[in-house]
């Protein structure tokens, strides 16, 4: 199941670039392993080290933000997109 997947600018060093890349999994916890196997190192920006997101990244399956469904277990399926988003803090 092909999913999109937005690249905030910050990460896209790990991307070559891209602002949008293609995963594969039934599970945002799977789009996230096959995203950090092609491209190594994105995955640790957007776990922690205990397996879970950031406190201070957002994600997105479709208008979704995962802390308020299934989180990592949220299902993902085919043509879904995908938004990491840092958060901004400023004052």
């Amino acid at each position: 199941m092909s999913v999109s997947v937005r690249i905030p600018t910050i990460l896209r060093t790990y991307t070559s670039g891209a602002a949008e890349v293609s995963s594969d999994g039934g599970t945002l916890r799977e789009v996230l392993q096959k995203l950090d196997a092609d491209y190594p190192g994105i995955g640790g920006r957007i776990l922690d080290e205990t397996g879970k997101i950031r406190r201070f990244v957002n994600v997105y399956v479709g208008e979704e933000d995962v802390r308020f469904t299934e989180g990592l277990d949220t299902p993902t399926p085919g043509g879904s997109q995908i938004s990491v988003i840092p958060a901004v803090a400023g004052g």
